[in-house]
């Protein structure tokens, strides 16, 4: 569930700043994430950051913004993508520097959490930036 959350947060921080929105939100995540789990500090950060990289290079790759509104199935798939690939590599170098040991249902439960929650939050930020905070911030 945070996922989806952050997911949110970084790609509507994505749209409002146009250039690197949601990786100064992913650096802020990842500090806080830091001081909050001081045993994973280098890898929350890393993490972090590189999910908001991803989010802010699939949104010029994509090409999402289309002046006020969003383009809701290029959204939706940036997220789901974004959020897979992060959770794929974070669960690849964990198992690989054994942080976390290998088992593979575990892995499975994640890769499919991780493509739901970029999903839902996909719609989610494609409904709030449409109807909502569009027509406010352009």
């Amino acid at each position: 569930m945070v996922i989806g959350i952050q997911a949110l947060s970084f790609s509507l921080a994505s749209l409002l700043v146009a250039k690197g929105g949601a990786t100064y939100a992913s650096f802020v995540t990842g500090l806080l994430l830091s001081i909050l789990r001081v045993s994973f500090f280098p890898f929350s950060l890393l993490f972090s950051l590189f999910y908001g990289l991803l989010i802010d290079g699939f949104f010029h790759l994509f090409k999402v913004n289309d002046g006020n509104y969003v383009k809701s199935k290029r959204l939706i798939l940036l997220l789901t993508v974004a959020t897979g690939i992060t959770g794929v590599v974070s669960m690849y170098l964990t198992t690989m520097l054994n942080i976390i040991p290998m088992i593979p249902t575990i892995y499975f439960a994640i890769i499919v959490g991780a493509i739901l929650n970029g999903a839902i939050a996909g719609y989610l930020t494609v409904i709030i930036w449409n109807r909502y905070l569009s027509h406010r911030f352009l």
